[in-house]
């Protein structure tokens, strides 16, 4: 099938790269002429595992073109919106990239098409955008297809998903729409992924619940270690307990820093302030709280730093593992680990750290943090080490190696992710999070 794909961030470079992938000739266009011509050439503007070759893959079969011309799109008989929808001034979802995406689609849509939305927007978005796509082509059919991308497993999680939901409009004109999506996921369907079939406002809130959810849970175990530390427990030992509960399960009951990201911390204040302009804000009261939790641990990670220094962080040397907001990606957005490095040189500690990704991208942002080459070189004199973001290079350092590095035998784990026994038997002091 020839298929289009509007927009070419993270999720529609990905998307487009995938569905050539899978045999589909595919046109991805993209105003931003740097980014269009790295991904012609083979190169993926951001980290993903995989992504590189699939999108060499797909550059080497001929099934895919990367374009700035919107016109290209002509001709395809699927156009999947997959722009963003950053948080806005009051936090709300700022839909200009969506609205902007469809009105440079309308010229070009023919009888029969079908505009198919990827990106997360407010409930009742949908509904709007459908009304506009009728007004100029009567015969398209607008429809929402969420995604379900983790960063780290973006491409798996598009060719081969735990499962598809397709908002449609009732009737004939929703089956109609249901056959076409059911042919561009063919090979997926044939290998059992479930697919749910809802309307459209159903299709909108899947995502963002499913975030909501998520980030409740983090915030949940979060809050359980914030009094595990005064009471003298130990979270992790109480999450294996309370993850034996199949209505509660295991996953996402890691104490630490706290969610970041591009998805979790924007969808929980956008969901809260749709919620509020459609007068039940007090539905989701409770997401003010999970996101003060997360925030929280933040600055507690600061004053445990500053607690392990003696008190005095001023001119002492730290050592700052991860960068990222989470390990096998390069994003910092509202990353944990870069916003308590930052927070660290502000109090005036000398701070080196080390990403296997995101050095680069966390240069851009927040360029006083310094960055180095190498895990070795973070840690050399090192007054204090912070393991920020739980990559496997970290997990699997050797704590002789280290204490041969650091000026200190000091570390703050932030991610509960060290084999605590063996660091205490190198002669470290370790210090976790609600333990």
């Amino acid at each position: 099938m020839r298929i289009s794909v509007i927009g070419c961030g993270y999720l529609g470079a990905v998307h487009a790269a995938s569905m050539a992938k899978l045999g589909h000739e595919v046109v991805a266009v993209d105003v931003d002429p740097v980014k269009i011509g790295q991904l012609a050439a083979g190169q993926a503007p951001f980290f993903e595992p995989g992504l590189p070759e699939t999108l060499d893959e797909a550059l080497a079969s001929g099934r895919i073109e990367f374009t700035t011309d919107t016109a290209r799109v002509a001709g395809a008989r699927v156009h999947f919106l997959a722009v963003g929808t950053p948080q806005g001034p009051t936090g709300a979802a700022d839909l200009t990239y969506v609205d902007a995406a469809v009105t440079d689609l309308l010229p070009h849509l023919a009888p029969g098409d079908l505009v198919v939305g990827k990106s997360t927007v407010p409930v009742g978005t949908a509904a709007r955008l459908a009304e506009r796509v009728r007004e100029v082509q009567p015969e398209a059919t607008l429809v929402w297809n969420p995604e379900f991308l983790r960063e780290g497993f973006a491409v798996q999680d598009t060719v081969a998903p735990d499962r598809f939901v397709y908002g449609v409009p009732a009737g004939e004109v929703g089956a109609r729409a249901v056959a076409v999506l059911d042919e561009v996921y063919a090979q997926a369907l044939a290998a059992g992924t479930p697919r749910l079939v809802v309307d459209l406002p159903t299709s909108e809130l899947v995502k963002i619940s499913a975030n909501a959810f998520l980030a409740t849970k983090i915030s949940f175990i979060n809050a359980m270690a914030e009094i595990a530390e005064v009471a003298g427990a130990d979270v992790t030992a109480l999450a294996d307990a309370i993850g034996h509960d199949d209505r509660i399960g295991r996953k996402f009951l890691n104490a630490g820093l706290g969610f970041g990201g591009g998805c979790l911390p924007k969808d929980i204040r956008a969901f809260q302030a749709r919620a509020d302009e459609l007068g039940v804000g007090r539905s989701l009261g409770f997401l003010a709280e999970v996101d003060a939790i997360n925030l929280r641990r933040r600055a507690h990670v600061v004053t445990l730093a500053g607690e392990l220094l003696g008190g005095a962080v001023e001119g002492r040397r730290v050592a700052v593992l991860g960068l990222a907001f989470k390990p096998n990606s390069d994003d910092v957005r509202d990353s944990p680990a870069l916003d308590i490095a930052a927070r660290l040189v502000e109090l005036g500690a000398t701070v080196r750290a080390y990403d296997p990704a995101a050095n680069r991208t966390a240069a851009r942002v927040r360029p006083e943090v310094g960055t180095v080459d190498s895990a070795a070189e973070a840690l050399r004199d090192a007054d204090l080490v912070l393991v920020l973001t739980e990559w496997a290079e970290f997990r699997e350092l050797d704590p002789r190696d280290v204490a041969e590095l650091v000026a200190a035998p000091v570390v703050l784990d932030g991610r509960n992710c060290l084999d605590r026994d063996a660091w205490t038997a190198a002669g470290f002091t370790v210090r976790g999070m609600g333990r």
